[in-house]
Order: C-alpha cells, then structure tokens, then sequence
C-alpha cells in the first residue's frame, strides 16, 4: 500500500482550515447583515425611538445595545419613554442574551425571542399577551421579569419548565389564573430557583407541596386578587428552609404557623390579613435571623408574643383582628383559655372556634360567648364542651380529660380520626361522650356504668354490642324504647342502663324544669347586673360634673378603663373649663395653646402650607408640641361644617403608625380652628435635602440614611393605602410633609387634611401649595385621585433623594427645570447616570447598586399612567432588603409598640413615659431603629399637667 506522503497532509490541513475560515467569515457577515435588519426592524417598530439616539450606521454602536463580533448580544431600553411595538423578527437575533425594556410604553403580544436568552425583562408595559410556549427551549433564561403589564388571563405557562437555569421570576400583577404549579418545587427543573415572586395576581388553591425543600429564598405570593385567593394552611413553608423572606398576606391561608425553627437566615415575614389561627410558635418568636414580621388581621390565638426588641413588629397585631388571650406582653392566658387551646391543637385550631374565642375567660359573660363552650355553677366552670357539626378533622386530644366538671363532651358529626383517648375514660363529671359520625377506629375505652357513649357511624371502630331490649315501662317511668346500635352503656351497667336526654323523656322532663329554674334564676341575676351597671354610671357621671366645677383638674379614663386607673391632669390655665373628651382625642384648651406659642408668634412659626401655619409650642416642663393653625375657609361652615369637621378628627385621631406624625387633639373656638401635633425635632426632610448653606445648616444625609427615610415613609403611605381602617390618600405627599426625629427617622405628615377640606376646595388648595412638580399628570389635568397619585408623588421624593435637586428647579436649563424629565433621560446609560447623583454623597461600588435599584424604582413610580406604577406595598418589597443590608444589631425598644396602638392620648404619655423610663435611647444609638423619637421625653408628666381638656 502507497504511503501517504506527510506534505500532502500537511497542504490538506492547511486548505481545510482555510475554507472553514472563510466559511465563518462568509456566516457571521450574513448574520450581522441580518441583525442590522432586525435592529433597523425595531427602530422601525418604536414609537419615540429619537430618545434612543439611535442614528450611527453602526447598530453596535447605538446607545444600551452590546455585540460580540458584529452579533447583537444584548439590548437595554429600559425608562427610555418609547412606545410601540416589538418585531417579531427578534427571534432570529441568535446571539442576544440580555433583553431588558421596562417602564416603557410598548404594546402588543410579546414576540418570540431567542433561546439564547439569559435574562429577560419587560415589567411595567402595555403588553396584552405572550405565548404559552414562548419558553420552550429557553434552557440558558435565568432572570424573568414581566409584573405589571395588562395581560390577558391566562395560566403559569408548561414551556417555563424548559428554563432549567432559572433563578428569579417576577411574575407580579401578571394576571396569572389557576394553581400554582407544582414544577416550582424541590423535583421541578429549577433547581437554582431562589426569587419566585407571584403577588397580586388572580392565583387560588394551596401552596404546592414540592415547595419542601425546595431551593426558593424569597416568596412572595401576597395580595391575590381572585375570589378564593391563596387557601388552605401554610405547613409546607416548615421544610423550605432555605427562605430569607417570606409575603403570604393578603390571602385565606388558614390553620396554625408552623414551626420556623431551622430557618436560620429567615428575616422577614409578613401573614398579615389571613386567617391564620393558632398560638404563636416559640420558633418563630425567637427566630435570631428575624428583623421584621407582620401578624394583622387573623385569627391568632393565645398571649400576645413577645419579640425581641430588635424585631420590627406591625403596631396593628392586637388589634387588627386577631384573638389573643390578653393585649399585654407578659400576661399570660388563664389555665381555662390554654386548656381549651391545648384540645383545639390537633385539630388544627379551627376557624369557626376561633372566630368567638375572645378574652381570657371563656365563662366570663354567660354561656354563648365562646362557640361550643357552656358554662355554669358558682363558682362557674365549663360543664358542657359541643363541638357537633364543626366539620372539624385531626385527632381527639387526651387533654380533653383535663376538664374536671364537663358532663357533656359532644363530638359527633364531624370527620375525626384516630382513636378515642383512654384519658377520657377518667374524665369524673362526664355523663355523655359523643364521637358518632366520624372515622375513629380502635377499641372503646371502658367507662363508668353511668357515662353514655354513643359511637354509631365509625364503622372501623371496636364491636358494635347491641344492648338486651329494655323491661317494658312502668307508669312512673314513661316510654323508654330500645337504645339504638352505638348507644352503648359501659359492660358492667347493660342491666341499668343510665337515662340519658335522648332515651329518657322523664329524665328529659326533670332537665326542663331545672332548666326553666336556672334560665329564670339567671335572668333575675342579670337584671340585678343591669341595675348596678346603670347606678355606676350615673355615679361616675355625677361625679365628673362636680368636677367641671373645679377646673384645676379633670380625671380622664383610658379608652379601657376596667383597671380602674386613670391619669389626672392639671388645668394650665385655672379660667378655663372643661368642654368635651373624646377617646383617643383630646379637646384642648385655646388658652393653653395661645400660651404655648407665644400668643402664636412668628418666632414659632415652624412652616407654613396650604392648609395653615404651624407653630412651634413648649409647655412648662419643657415638653415640644406642633400646633397648626388652619386658614379660614379650610374647614366647612355652619353647624354642618364643624359637625365634619370633628367627625374627620376622630377618624385621624385613631390612625396610629410609627411612620406617621400623631394628631394628639384639636381645638375649636370660635373662629380658630386648632390641630395639636407630636412634634419633630428634626424638622423636614426638605430642609436636609435642599437648606445646607451656612454654617447653621444641616449636614448632607449620607445614602444610608435616604435609604431608611425612603423605606420609612413608603411603610407610612403603605399604611395609609391599604392597612388603616379605611384608606387615605394623601395628595400632597412632598419633602416638607415629610418629618424627621432626633434619630433621623421618619414621619409623614398632614395625611388626610385633604379630607377636612369642603367639596371641591380640596384639589384647589393643594394645587396652591406650590407642588405641581410632585402632582401626578392624570391629578393635574382632570382631578381623578386614586392611590396612584401618591405613588407618583412618592416616586419624585426618590428622584430627588438621588439627585439632591428640587422637583422643579428654575436655576437650571429650561429643558432641565422638571426633575422626572430630566432624571428619564439621564439614567438611559451607565455614564450619564453616575452623573445625576447628589455631589454631596459618597458613592462606592457597593452602593451604586443600590442607588440603580432605588431609581429603577423611581421611574417605576413615575410611569405616565397609574396603572403602571406599583402599590406601596411593592416599593416596600424592593427597599426592605436594601435597608436590610445596614440594619444595625440592636434597635428601639419602642419597635415591639410603635407609637401606639389603639390608646387615648393619657395612655399613649403613659405608655411613652414607661418606655423612655426603661431605655436609654440616643441618637447614635438608636439612628436605625424602626421608631421614631419625637418631643415626648422621659417623664413626660408637664404634657397632661400642662393640658386643661375641654375650652
């Protein structure tokens, strides 16, 4: 055989290498072709593509658009103010990794894109649709972002599963329908998964059980806005134990907490407005990694937990609906309340019991207070426990025989399983024991002769023992007819059997009379009640109005007053006299006020707005107040007027957040209308961004400090939006409402003012009050107010938290003067954005992150239509975790309270002068701490001595 000479091999190779070089040449000169045409396709395609500036030959060289080789690799028009239309030639760009156009205005389906996709995002659009197999084969997608585009509904699509390297997707406000499915969990394709974030869409059913053990670190699933909502109970979240946050609020997710306890990085959890019921889990109270949980509006059962006091506790969770034993930390439930906990345990603790378990006396107030639960005796006790027809399900608890004086435990017509507990065989009062009807198995206990058990309808449980027929009645003993199967005396009492009510009319009979005796015994006793109650009353009354004659003094009870206590205030003025007290709303004295300000001197004038001036006051012990005075015309005239007027100021009076400023009282005298304020040393958050000139002006707030204000008050707008009892809407949210404390937290002011306005006036006054650069386009053109308007005011207080600048700002160029115009372009690339920030921040790499995050957010909140900016729950998401990153190790004390909860302004100076009393708050030590120090200091007395209640 000839050889194969090596020169010839060598020439080959050389050729071939040749003719592959030429080849690639030849192919990536037609794919950049066909990416200029596509690229030039989407030009096409975008309205308002001149603020894109892209006008070189060179597509690679257009502004926010990456190749590699002549290849479009990425493609970054987000905030770019375009409109318009995606080509749905992008698909063939083959090589495009990145596709990033939020916060614009594009609308139209979602085309078809490359699986070459790595991360893709297109939130906050008018996008209408996308493909439910628009990601298949998309096996390299590993950031999906599209929230808040108006979808049509539809399901979480079957193609995601093909996106195996997925590790974060935002799908809020996406109008996902149906389940949550089961491929987001532990043997689902993404095992890289850790952001999974659904809230707000049209989801319903239960979390899946994949989610155990799964890899997600933060879920939010919060706010559904479907019928059913998210349901059934929240076990599953014991075995995620890689979660660092979780949102379920907003949901019906019922059934106890589970235990948290291996949740060692867990730090934020919110289940508010559920109904979720059960006793607090220690796991989750002493949870170390935990900074902020929210509990509202449940059902929650046993004492009020007590977190450590660097944990961020929601001020509502006493009373925002849940079902605690006590409202005080460190009370603890009576041993009735726990025993009955401890039974209602294994079966879950159910929502009908707990929905009238209120109090820490079960037999407190007569015998209907607590479903299922009968009282009676002297002294009282629980005698009969009826749990029939509940639809109850789980086990009979042992605990049950802890009742020493139960007679009648009825369990029957439920779906109970597992055995009937020997314990209640020892139960000494017990007459009847009824389980029928459910799917208990096992042997029955032995009773006493005299107990009788009724079993029928378990049909795995024990024998059944029909009982001899019974001897044939006697005059004296009426009609007693066979016992039915699974009535069954206990074995040694089959020839006496024991009457019960179901089998013995002249046992029946005798219970009637007594009952007639104890039901008339009862009522007399009542009216007995009645009359005392009634002659206290008058008692009480009297005696308050000889104590008008005196006005030095006047006793004020807290709203609950069954403690008897009450805090005594002195007159400042011996002249005045009592006119009124209202709960949680002090009428002050126009005399104490006058005196205060200095007969409402310009010295104290602390600023002025569209709705008064305000004035700064110190009472004698050097305590601060905030009095405005409102403009004549403010408020309504005539009765009627003032008769609103007051109404509003109750309903102010009673909103309590730490991150709002508290309305303590009011006056009305005449003409002067009067609104008494905790002060705020600090003053504005105006004054720190924009007054620092001179030597007596404020030092620059660093981006730490912006970033807590920031995070401050979005929880209090949040609070006002959605989490009071009914929802205010600010309008004239800006940088001087916005208060600050000696610790540099902050406050929202002059909330709900708006509303003390007359109809039609309201929009007038706030449009005078030199905010046009804060008011919504939508606000300003046809006075349409929703929600949204404070989310875009909110969203200029960020661009001007960046920037340092003023909203408008007519030292600049005129195309410069609007700060939302000017801060869109700005932020298109990389280079320009570095530039818009404040000169008198530090800026290091760490922190520019979080800087692009924040302003993100801030066009996020400026979007031209409401509908495409976020709620204040969602700004809270996004800056929660940033703030976490400098959150201190140690915190207020005041955290576990906030201001207050639901307290008259004497129990509020109590509650603050105890709390001062056991801290030692500073500003250095306390500048993170998630409560704001206002004017009240330790030993606050001078603030209720210094006020007369009433004129």
């Amino acid at each position: 055989m000839q050889k194969v000479r090596p020169s010839f091999l060598f020439s080959s190779s050389i050729v071939l290498h040749f003719f592959i070089v030429i080849f690639s040449v030849f192919f990536l000169s037609v794919y950049s072709q066909d990416d200029a045409a596509i690229m030039n396709l989407l030009k096409k395609s975008i309205n308002g593509s001149s603020n894109l500036h892209w006008s070189d030959p060179d597509f690679c060289k257009w502004n926010n658009i990456r190749c590699n080789s002549g290849r479009v690799t990425a493609i970054q028009i987000s905030y770019s103010n375009i409109q318009g239309s995606l080509p749905k030639e992008l698909v063939n760009l083959t090589e495009l990794q990145i596709f990033e156009c939020s916060n614009n205005a594009i609308m139209g389906p979602v085309p078809y894109m490359p699986m070459s996709l790595q991360k893709f995002s297109i939130n906050n659009n008018n996008f209408n649709s996308m493909p439910n197999d628009f990601f298949k084969g998309m096996t390299n997608l590993a950031e999906l972002r599209i929230d808040y585009n108006p979808f049509s509904q539809w399901n979480i699509p079957d193609s995601l599963q093909d996106c195996i390297s997925l590790r974060s997707f935002s799908g809020m406000n996406a109008s996902f329908v149906g389940r949550i499915p089961s491929f987001f969990g532990k043997d689902g394709p993404f095992q890289g998964l850790a952001y999974l974030a659904l809230a707000f869409n049209y989801l319903e059913g239960e979390l899946p059980s994949s989610f155990s053990g799964s890899s997600i670190e933060r879920l939010l699933v919060n706010g559904q806005q479907s019928m059913n909502k998210l349901n059934g109970t929240i076990d599953v979240l014991q075995n995620m134990t890689f979660l660092k946050q979780i949102w379920v609020r907003g949901n019906s997710f019922t059934g106890p907490i589970p235990d948290l306890s291996n949740h060692d990085q867990l730090y934020d959890v919110s289940l508010r407005d559920n109904k979720l019921t059960g006793v607090v889990p220690p796991s989750l109270i002493n949870l170390p990694s935990l900074t902020v949980v929210n509990l509202t509006n449940n059902y929650l059962q046993g004492p009020l937990p007590k977190f450590r006091k660097e944990v961020g506790v929601d001020n509502d969770v006493v009373r925002g609906g849940n079902r605690f034993c006590t409202n005080q930390v460190d009370q603890p439930c009576s041993p009735l309340v726990n025993a009955l906990l401890s039974v209602v345990e294994p079966l879950g603790y159910p929502l009908t019991l707990a929905d009238s378990w209120k109090g820490n006396d079960p037999c407190a107030r007569g015998n209907n207070e607590w479903l299922g639960i009968f009282c009676s005796g002297s002294p009282t006790n629980i005698t009969m426990i009826n749990f029939q027809n509940r639809g109850l399900s789980g086990t009979i608890s042992p605990k049950f025989a802890s009742f020493m004086y139960v007679t009648r435990l009825l369990l029957g017509n439920n779906n109970l399983t597992g055995t009937i507990p020997n314990e209640l065989a020892s139960m000494p009062a017990l007459k009847e024991l009824d389980v029928s009807n459910n799917q208990l198995y096992g042997q029955i206990p032995s009773f006493r002769q005299e107990v009788v058990v009724k079993t029928s309808g378990n049909p795995n449980l024990g024998k059944i023992i029909t009982p001899p027929p019974v001897p044939n009645p006697t005059p004296d003993s009426g009609n007693n007819p066979v016992p039915s199967p699974g009535i069954h005396p206990a074995p040694d009492s089959v020839n006496n059997p024991a009457p019960d009510s179901g089998n013995n009319p002249g046992a029946e009979g005798n219970k009637l009379n007594i009952g007639v005796i104890v039901g008339i015994v009862v009522g007399v006793v009542f009216l007995i009640g009645i009359g005392v109650m009634l002659c206290i009353k008058f008692c009480r009354k009297h005696k308050q109005a000889s104590k008008v004659e005196n006005p030095n003094t006047i006793v004020v009870h807290p709203y609950h007053s069954g403690d008897g206590k009450a805090l005594k205030m002195s007159a400042f003025s011996s002249g005045s006299s009592v006119r009124n007290v209202e709960s949680g709303n002090m009428v002050i004295s126009v005399q104490v006020l006058r005196e205060v300000t200095d007969n409402f001197s310009e010295k104290n004038i602390l600023g002025k707005g569209g709705f008064g001036t305000v004035y700064k006051g110190e009472l004698h012990d050097g305590t601060m107040i905030a009095v405005k005075r409102m403009e004549s015309g403010i408020v309504g005239e005539g009765e009627k007027g003032l008769t609103e007027f007051k109404s509003e100021i109750a309903v102010l009076t009673k909103v309590r957040h730490r991150h709002l400023v508290a309305l303590l009282g009011h006056c009305l005298d005449g003409n002067e209308k009067l609104l008494v304020y905790e002060y705020m040393p600090q003053g504005t958050l105006s004054e720190h961004l924009f007054d620092r000139k001179g030597d007596n002006g404020s030092k620059p707030l660093d981006w730490k400090r912006r970033l807590i204000i920031a995070l401050d008050v979005a929880r209090g707008v949040e609070y006002l939006h959605s989490l009071a009892q009914q929802i205010f809407i600010h309008r004239d949210l800006k940088p001087s409402n916005i208060l600050l404390g000696d610790d540099m937290r902050a406050k929202v002011s002059d909330f709900g003012l708006v509303r003390l306005a007359p109809e039609g006036q309201a929009s007038f006054e706030t449009r005078l009050a030199g905010t046009f650069g804060y008011l919504a386009p939508e606000y300003a053109v046809t006075g349409r107010v929703t929600t949204k308007v404070d989310v875009y005011s909110y969203g200029v207080i960020l661009m001007e938290m960046i920037t340092g600048r003023k909203s408008i700002d007519n030292s600049q160029p005129e195309e410069n003067i609007h700060l939302v115009t000017w801060f869109r372009r700005m932020i298109l690339n990389k280079d320009s954005f570095e530039k818009i920030i404040d000169p008198a921040i530090d800026v290091d790499e760490e922190a520019l992150d979080s800087f692009r995050t924040v302003a993100e957010l801030a066009g996020h909140c400026c979007a031209r239509e409401p509908y495409q900016r976020p709620d204040m729950s969602h700004v809270v998401n996004v800056l929660a975790p940033l703030v976490e990153i400098w959150k201190p190790t140690e915190s207020s004390l005041d955290e576990i309270y906030g201001i207050d909860l639901d307290m008259s302004l004497p129990q509020a100076l109590n509650r603050w002068q105890a709390l001062e009393g056991r801290s030692t708050f500073g500003v250095s030590s306390s500048m993170y701490s998630d409560h704001t120090h206002s004017s009240l200091p330790a030993g606050a007395d001078g603030f209720g001595d210094s006020i007369i209640v009433g004129r």
